[in-house]
Order: structure tokens, then C-alpha cells, then sequence
């Protein structure tokens, strides 16, 4: 093979070549990485997924005749016009809901009303009410109970870890958090086939409940212990029954899946509309009841939403929901800036979905739109 040859093969053939392997072996998590690349927020059409019904009749929130937009917005040393703050910042959909009333609704880049979005991390929060009730009911005994009581499979490392260790991320658990490294286990469980295979081979890299690491090994495990203590019911199906249809929502929903049929992906992938999101927090507002009926327990939304620092827990981060800035505030927080944030104190709720964060404190710039709006 003279140089000539050699360099074309080099430079063309062989790249070729590689992914073509790549494409051939659909199931490898490293092709999924390789051509999807980075998550975004049209990952819901990737991934095999289990429908969530919407009830027959659904409930909405109030609506202003004319909505009312934010006056200029100052975040991060940015001042402009609100709707080109959004689109400069790469929102695709804002909402602003005071006692019950939308007073501002945004979308841009073509999306609307009924346009799908995943949650990413957003789902850790909803994951951990479906836990709340799961022990109300009895499917799971106690927080205190040890991981290895619903997954003896596991290393036996875990009979340490309990539930309440995975709830404050204090777990120990051995795991890479980086989203850019495809041999890393974000990616493994994002692009991976076989979340439990997964969740039984992890390990510890240090005694439960002596430091906080935010992992989202901790929430599939969590994930993977409510799919143990439902039986055949899947994680989706109890969403669905518990959630998704006692709040009314308008759509249905998805929750993507490792493989056709397999495991939710608990840490992440719950798709729905903004609308629908903004319903889990006015779930929370109102401490688990939802007109009337308690529908999470309201000890448990108290657990989740107040300060706590024993046992190395995180001051801002509650049984997977996020704390502050304010004093009461709260929030379910994913990549990319999706967001359900809460503020009990102006009885206010807010959705932030978008293409990238940009960069912007969006917790910030919603509690000072819910101290603006709050009088």
C-alpha cells in the first residue's frame, strides 16, 4: 500500500469503518454515546419508553384573559426584554402561577402547550415521592430499612445502606457523575441496556453517611427497589395511578426505559408538558393534597422540604428536592435547566424548560419573580 492509499484509508476509510461497528452494534452503550453524543431535550424520541395515562377528565389551572409579562429582568448582570431574555438564555417554555392562576406563559422555538420535554433530573424528585408512597402503603417497611432487604442480589456491602442513605445521596455509592465521559456510569446508565445488571454490580467507595455525593446511581437503586416492592406493577404504572391521573393532568406522559420493556430510568427521563410539571408542584405547595385529597403524606413533604445536616446530609438537598435560595423555597432541579420550583411563602410555582441553562441561576431569578410577584 503506497502513502498515498495509506493516508485515505487513514483519513476516510477507517473512521468509516469504526462507526459503521459502531451502528452495527445497536445494543453497545458506547454507539448510543457516540450518536446521540450529549443529552437534549428531544432525547424522549431515543429511547424505548412506557406510556403514562392521563385521566378521562383533566384539571387546570386558571388563566388571565391577558397574561401578564414580567417587567425587565436583571439575572447574572443581564437586563433586557423579557421574552428575548428566554430566547437569548434558550428557554423553551416558562411558567408563572400564583393561587392557582397562570399569569405569564412563554414558549419559544416552536414549542407550545402540548410539546415534550424530559425532565432529566427533575425525575429524582418525583422518584421520591412515589417512595413517600409506596411506605404510606406499605410496599416499602421503613427509610431505615437496608437497600439488601429489597435487592439481597446486591453486594453485600449494602446491608449498611439504607433508604434514607439514598434519599440524602450520603450513600457511599461508587459512582462517576460525569456526563462527558462515555465509559463513565452517567453514561452507563443513561445509554446502557441493563439498569439492574447495573445496580447489582455497584459498589461503595467509602461508609454510608459520611459524606454527601449528588450520584444518580443512588435514585436508580431507589428505582429499582420500588419496582422490587411493587411486584408486576411497573414504577410507570404506579405513577400513573398515584400521580399522574389523582392530579388531573392534561397529557399523557412517558418514562424512558434501558431497553423495550425493561427498567425505568428513574435518575432521569420522565417526559410531560410544562403544564403537567407545574401540577407536581403545586402538589407540594399544598404539603401531598390535591383538592381536598392527601395524595403524598404530609410528613413526608415536610421531610423533604426542610434542614437537615445530620448524618453528613446536605443543607440544600432534601430526599432528592433542592432547597432555597429562600428561606421556604424549594425545587426539583434537572440538567440542561429544567426546573419546578415552589415558594410557599407567595403561594407560587414555577416551570422552567430549555435547550441549556445559559449559564443563568434560574432558582435565583424565580424567587426573585415570586418576591415580585408575591405582594
Amino acid at each position: 500500500m503506497d502513502n498515498f492509499t495509506l493516508m485515505n484509508w487513514k483519513k476516510f476509510v477507517a473512521p468509516l469503518l469504526i462507526l459503521f461497528i459502531l451502528l452495527s452494534i445497536s445494543s453497545c452503550k458506547l454507539s448510543r454515546f457516540v450518536i446521540y453524543n450529549f443529552a437534549d431535550i428531544n432525547d424522549h424520541k431515543k429511547f424505548p419508553s412506557r406510556t403514562i395515562e392521563k385521566p378521562q377528565e383533566s384539571w387546570t389551572f386558571a388563566t388571565r384573559d391577558t397574561l401578564k409579562p414580567p417587567r425587565n429582568i436583571a439575572a447574572d448582570g443581564v437586563d433586557m426584554e423579557w421574552r428575548e431574555f428566554l430566547k437569548e438564555y434558550k428557554s423553551v417554555a416558562f411558567l408563572l402561577i400564583k393561587n392557582d392562576t397562570i399569569i405569564v406563559e412563554d414558549y419559544l422555538y416552536d414549542y407550545d402547550r402540548a410539546s415534550v420535554v424530559p425532565s432529566f433530573s427533575m425525575a429524582k424528585s418525583v422518584v421520591s415521592i412515589l417512595v413517600g408512597i409506596a411506605i404510606e402503603e406499605g410496599y416499602i417497611e421503613s427509610v431505615q430499612d437496608p437497600v439488601t432487604k429489597y435487592l439481597p442480589e446486591m453486594r453485600e456491602e449494602f446491608d449498611q445502606v439504607t433508604i434514607e442513605h439514598l434519599l440524602q445521596m450520603t450513600s457511599g455509592l461508587d459512582y462517576n457523575e460525569s456526563y462527558s465521559n462515555p465509559f463513565g456510569d452517567a453514561a452507563t446508565s443513561y445509554y446502557g441496556r441493563n439498569l439492574t445488571k447495573m445496580v447489582n454490580k455497584s459498589k461503595l467507595e467509602m461508609q454510608p453517611g459520611e459524606r454527601y455525593s449528588y450520584v444518580s446511581g443512588d435514585t436508580q437503586i431507589l428505582t429499582n427497589i420500588l419496582s422490587k416492592s411493587l411486584g408486576e406493577k411497573s414504577v410507570s404504572a404506579y405513577l400513573e395511578e398515584k400521580l399522574w391521573k389523582p392530579l388531573g393532568m392534561e397529557y399523557d406522559a412517558s418514562w424512558s426505559l434501558d431497553r423495550k420493556d425493561g427498567m425505568e430510568k428513574g435518575f432521569c427521563c420522565l417526559n410531560a408538558r410544562a403544564r403537567d410539571f407545574a401540577k407536581i408542584g403545586r402538589l407540594y405547595l399544598n404539603k401531598g393534597s390535591w383538592n381536598g385529597e392527601q395524595i403524598v403524606p404530609e410528613k413526608w413533604v415536610e421531610r423533604s422540604t426542610e434542614l437537615d445536616t445530620t448524618e453528613a446530609s446536605e443543607w440544600n438537598y432534601q430526599y432528592q428536592w433542592w432547597l432555597g435560595p429562600g428561606e421556604t423555597d424549594f425545587y426539583a432541579e434537572g440538567i440542561l435547566g429544567q426546573f419546578i420550583y415552589v415558594n410557599p411563602e407567595h403561594n407560587i410555582i414555577a416551570v422552567r424548560l430549555g435547550k441549556k441553562t445559559g449559564g443563568v441561576n434560574w432558582a435565583k431569578l424565580m424567587a426573585n419573580l415570586a418576591d415580585a410577584y408575591g405582594t
